[in-house]
C-alpha cells in the first residue's frame, strides 16, 4: 500500500498512522486487561468507561450493540483525549465505516470478517479479528495481526495453550465470559491481553495487570 503513493508527502503521513497504528496494539499489550463495554444505554455506558478511567483503564472497547455508540465515543474522548478508544462487535463494513469516521483508534470483531478487515486496511486501522478454532486464529496470525479468541470461556485458557503451541508468539485476546479473578490464569497461559466486560466495575477495583504497567 505504501510504495503505491507517488507523493513524500502522503508517504509520510501514511507511515505516521501506521505507527500509530502499532502503538495502539502495543498499549493493548502492556495493558494486559483489555476492557469490553456494553451497556443497554449510552449512559450506561459512560458511566461505566467514566469509573474505568478512574480506576486507571489505559484503553478502552467500546461496542456496537451500545445503543448511541458513536455518541459515547465522543463522550469518553473528550474525557480522556490520550486514552485509545476501539469498537468491537464490528461485523460489517457499513459500522466499520461508521467506527473509523467516529475516530475509533482500533476495530474488533467476534469472528471473521472479511468486510470489517478491508475497511480497517483501507483506513490503516488496527483489527482485532475474532477466531476461536486453530484455523481462524492462525489465518488471522499469518496476516500478521492481533486475533481474538473468542468466546474464550468455552475452552478455558487451555485452549489459548494448545493453540499456542502450534502458533508460538501469536497475539491473542481471550474474551468472553472472563471473570477478573481468572486473568492471571489467561495471562499466564499466553495471552497478549486479556478482555473482561463489566466484571471489571463490579470489582470496585484495578486488576493487577495494570498496576505492572
Amino acid at each position: 500500500m505504501i510504495v503505491a503513493l507517488k507523493s513524500g508527502h502522503q508517504m509520510t503521513y501514511c507511515l505516521d498512522v501506521w505507527c500509530g497504528s502499532m502503538n495502539v496494539l502495543a498499549e493493548i499489550g502492556r495493558a494486559g486487561v483489555l476492557p469490553v463495554i456494553r451497556r443497554a444505554s449510552a449512559d450506561e455506558a459512560v458511566t461505566l468507561c467514566t469509573t474505568l478511567l478512574d480506576l486507571g483503564a489505559p484503553v478502552l472497547e467500546l461496542t456496537a450493540t451500545t445503543p448511541g455508540w458513536p455518541d459515547v465515543l465522543a463522550s469518553v474522548r473528550a474525557l480522556a483525549p490520550a486514552v485509545p478508544l476501539g469498537v468491537g462487535t464490528v461485523t460489517d463494513a457499513r459500522t466499520a465505516r461508521d467506527a473509523v469516521a467516529a475516530g475509533a483508534d482500533f476495530l474488533v470483531s467476534p469472528y471473521p470478517a472479511d468486510a470489517v478487515r478491508a475497511v480497517a486496511d483501507r483506513a490503516i486501522v488496527p483489527f482485532v479479528e475474532g477466531g476461536f478454532t486453530p484455523g481462524e486464529l492462525a489465518g488471522i496470525v499469518r496476516r500478521g495481526g492481533v486475533a481474538k479468541l473468542f468466546p474464550a470461556a468455552s475452552g478455558g485458557p487451555g485452549h489459548l495453550r494448545a493453540v499456542l503451541d502450534v502458533l508460538p508468539g501469536a497475539r491473542i485476546i481471550p474474551t468472553g465470559g472472563i471473570a477478573v479473578a481468572d486473568v492471571p490464569a489467561w495471562l499466564a497461559a499466553g495471552a497478549f491481553a486479556v478482555g473482561v466486560g463489566s466484571a471489571l466495575a463490579d470489582a470496585g477495583a484495578a486488576p493487577p495487570a495494570w498496576s505492572r504497567r
